[in-house]
């Protein structure tokens, strides 16, 4: 891939708002180094406007082949736990290469949408039986190996999943490529962590499946020694028989017991909290944890309504995930996160930010900052020194945003239907998006078109 020694932007939108005519130089670890007014006719020029990349806060990699293979009504009422189902049936057959071409395809996609950096909520572990790899991390490396094949950003989550559910229950037998122990979990996560060392913009983290799977110990084993800073996500509070369940095992709702349990700060990420209290709300607000929304997801599982208005107005902080991959775009999860409170308000403009009229921008900027945070990258979100060079240069062509400037452009971005806006990015100071194809885009369908091949057969 083509590296750049940094670009020049005749439009660009900086952390405090949009700019003319700006250079911004890269360091030769992909990382920005400064933004500076003016333009260097040395460098290459940006053929659009340029926007910051956007962080995917919640990703299954392996779900991408499977989109779509749910949509058949069964012979009773469908929910998340019919479509769950489906999915143990599809992993039993997946190889750690079928898993290495999906998860380069879906990393290809989401670069040309405009996801600069994605954390990989990763558990699926071990061989179909349930048998570690040789090499305990052998699926992580396969996960690493598709990051660094697409050019995308990673923050990668070894996951802990122990049990089928609450208070220890046994595991079913669809589970037994996700099992771990902490021990076994710590493993994964020390290999990994030696396998990125040195790539900009790539860390790990840890995530805990859920309360239904994880037990308070073995959570507490799992957290034990992690460095301050350390991302820790955890799905919760996603379907409402989860949160019944929660209530007789523990007496508490799942949100409200996690609070109380475990040392919820703004390293962790709540990934859905779709069924919260008007207190549980206020309080994963005030302890600075970012909630993962995945609203394309969430409405193609039935999953419910994030309580947006009543988070944000507590000053809680969001950013926003593909997680099952049913669609790979950020302007899509953004517009239905809107829509969806549109409906539910019956009123327009609903999620407004303070100090924002623009909607789209609003979320935009909140959305970045939340997966900033929640994929572990300190430092000012978005484009500023020191962050890695994740840059979106939009496609003033495109009918949706001719005429369009400034604010009203990530309005029209996020709002105006369907369509392709993105015409390049560029990541960690690499161009990985050419006039809006994958640089490596034929490689990679290959290898994916083979292994879906391979799983049909």
């Amino acid at each position: 891939m083509e590296r750049l020694a940094g670009l020049a932007c005749g439009r660009i939108r900086l952390p405090g708002g949009w700019a003319g005519d700006t250079t911004v130089r890269f360091s030769p670890d992909g990382r920005i180094e400064a933004v500076e007014p003016g333009l260097d006719p040395a460098l290459p020029r940006a053929d659009g406007p340029v926007i910051p990349g956007m962080p995917n806060l919640h990703s299954h990699a392996f779900q991408r082949a499977m989109a779509g293979l749910a949509e058949r009504a069964g012979p009773a009422e469908d929910s998340f736990w019919t479509w769950r189902d489906t999915m143990y049936g599809f992993v039993r057959r997946l190889t750690p290469e079928d898993a290495q071409a999906i998860a380069a395809l879906l990393y290809s996609e989401m670069l040309t949408q405009g996801y600069t950096a994605v954390a990989e909520f990763h558990y699926l572990h071990h061989a179909p039986d349930g048998t570690p790899y040789a090499d305990r991390a052998e699926m992580a490396t396969r996960i690493i190996a598709a990051a660094d094949t697409a050019g995308i950003g990673l923050t990668l989550l070894p996951v802990l999943y122990a049990h089928g559910g609450f208070g220890g229950q046994p595991p079913a037998d669809g589970q037994r490529r996700f099992l771990n122990t902490p021990g076994g979990l710590r493993a994964i996560l020390d290999a990994a962590a030696r396998a990125m060392a040195g790539r900009t913009g790539w860390r790990t983290g840890l995530a805990l499946h859920s309360l239904r799977a994880v037990t308070a110990d073995e959570m507490a084993a799992a957290l034990d020694g992690l460095p301050p800073g350390t991302p820790v996500h955890i799905h919760i509070a996603e379907q409402t028989a989860e949160v019944d369940a929660c209530v007789a095992w523990s007496g508490r709702r799942p949100v409200e017991w996690l609070l109380d349990h475990a040392p919820v700060s703004p390293d962790w990420c709540l990934v859905h909290a779709t069924h919260m209290t008007a207190d549980e709300t206020a309080a994963v607000a005030r302890c600075g944890a970012v909630a993962g929304l995945c609203p394309t997801t969430e409405a193609n599982l039935g999953d419910g309504l994030f309580p947006a208005p009543a988070f944000l107005a507590h000053g809680g902080r969001f950013g926003i995930g593909s997680d099952s991959h049913i669609s790979v775009s950020p302007t899509e999860d953004l517009r239905l996160l809107e829509y969806g409170q549109r409906l539910a308000a019956r009123q327009r403009n609903v999620l407004r930010q303070p100090g924002e009229a623009s909607i789209g921008a609003g979320l935009y900027r909140t959305a970045l900052a939340g997966g900033t945070q929640a994929l572990g990258r300190p430092g000012t979100p978005g484009i500023a020194a020191g962050q890695p060079a994740d840059l979106v240069i939009l496609n003033p062509d495109d009918p949706r945003l001719m005429g369009r400037d400034g604010d009203a452009l990530l309005d029209a971005h996020v709002f105006a239907g369907s369509g392709h806006g993105v015409r390049g990015v560029v990541a960690a100071g690499c161009v990985v998006v050419r006039d809006g194809r994958h640089v490596r885009h034929g490689a990679i369908v290959a290898a994916y078109r083979r292994a879906l091949e391979r799983l049909r057969g």
